[in-house]
């Protein structure tokens, strides 16, 4: 049993965005009120899935997401449960009960479509009544609403999924971000004269449209360098299909091979292209690193 309070946000939180930045928020300020640990409780995958068979794709990696909601909003603690057989047939009164026996609950926070247990039979009205009679706090968000439009990952989703990353950026109310492990490529870059780090993409996670990118890379010691990046099957110099994100980045030199490092797409420059020859390809990288340059004001 944790004796430790907590005030826990509940929900899913894919993308981490404006509306769930609202529950982030007023987690953090009830726990400085109160004197708890700020927690969020989600889980490892979208209920929908398991309930479904059929895999749902993602804005983040629940390793995006896990940093996301500490990096963004100062929460201190995520307990990112599995949601398996016992979790999916918990009934929305033991779900409540659990989270003040396991993890110390004394207020929790949920969004105004926040729905929960078997069968998804708890409401936010329900949550607030059984707060109520269990003693704890209870904050229901209403929803958050940009330029007319309700936030919300599914449209987000659409965002992201047309490469309208700075769009999807002013919804999110961050960029939007991939991170992963640095893997080998084919070293085609290094042999024009434009190096670039490659790594596979983690499963089950939305990808912006094929197209080049301008970037913000954070790198493992927290430092961050300006990069393009072409998200696509590499038309130029492949014949098969895979799916790949390499990038270029600016004023670099190290070996970033096996490390994870962070990519927040800024901007998208262009269409992923077919080009005659390495030569014309090498043109228009160059081009493209001028492009960035231009955007993040350097020399």
């Amino acid at each position: 049993m944790n004796h430790q309070p907590t005030v826990i946000a509940l929900g899913f939180f894919d993308g981490v965005h404006r509306g769930h930045g609202a529950l982030l928020r007023r987690t953090v300020e009830r726990a400085a009120a109160l004197g708890a640990t700020p927690a969020v409780f989600t889980f490892d995958r979208p209920p929908k899935e398991v309930v479904t068979g059929h895999p749902v794709p993602l804005i983040n990696s629940p390793e995006d997401r896990r940093a996301l909601i500490r990096r963004l909003y100062g929460i201190e603690q995520v307990i990112m449960a599995p949601f398996d057989r016992a979790m999916m047939t918990m009934n929305w009164q033991d779900f409540i009960t659990s989270l003040v026996e396991q993890y110390g609950a004394v207020h929790l926070v949920a969004g105004h479509d926040y729905h929960f247990g078997y069968k998804n039979e708890g409401t936010p009205e329900l949550l607030r009544s059984r707060c109520a009679e269990l003693g704890l706090g209870c904050d229901i968000i209403p929803k958050v609403e940009y330029e007319g439009i309700t936030v919300s990952s599914t449209y987000i989703r659409t965002l992201v999924e047309a490469g309208d990353v700075e769009r999807a950026a002013a919804f999110l109310g961050h960029p939007h971000c991939l991170s992963q492990i640095v893997t080998h490529g084919r070293r085609i870059g290094r042999t024009i004269g434009v190096p670039t780090i490659n790594f596979v993409l983690p499963p089950s996670v939305l990808v912006p449209d094929h197209g080049v990118y301008i970037t913000r890379v954070t790198l493992p010691d927290g430092t961050s360098c300006p990069g393009v990046t072409n998200v696509g099957i590499r038309p130029t110099v492949s014949d098969g299909g895979t799916l790949s994100v390499e990038t270029y980045l600016l004023d670099y030199d190290g070996d970033l091979y096996g490390q994870r490092i962070r990519l927040d797409f800024c901007r998208r420059l262009r269409e992923e292209q077919r080009f005659p020859s390495l030569d014309a390809l090498r043109r228009q990288i160059l081009l493209d690193i001028d492009s960035a340059r231009a955007y993040f004001c350097i020399n």
